[in-house]
């Protein structure tokens, strides 16, 4: 598994999951995104350093999930005899 390639697309969804979130707390002013600033430290609600902190700490998160659960994946896969990689365009058992 492409370690880098997982990070960063855990980083985008939780980038884009955060953005959509902020744009639904706009939306419905009622109910107000109190989740986010109990889950992303620093983030406060209609202020421009608390949006952009939001954002950058959804990228680190994301970004972290990604590398480890990619780490733990590929030595999983190597322990269990199942690694595939693949050279040229076509997988190769290991």
């Amino acid at each position: 598994m492409h370690t880098r390639l997982l990070a960063w697309a855990l980083a985008i969804l939780f980038a884009l999951t955060y953005l959509l979130c902020v744009a639904f707390g706009l939306l419905l002013p009622s109910l107000r995104m109190v989740p986010l600033e109990t889950v992303l430290p620093g983030f406060r609600w209609l202020t421009l350093s608390g949006f952009l902190i939001g954002l950058a700490e959804s990228i680190l998160y994301g970004l972290y999930a990604g590398a480890a659960f990619g780490w733990i994946y590929n030595v999983l896969a190597r322990r269990s005899g199942s690694v595939r990689e693949v050279h040229d365009g076509r997988s190769l058992n290991r």
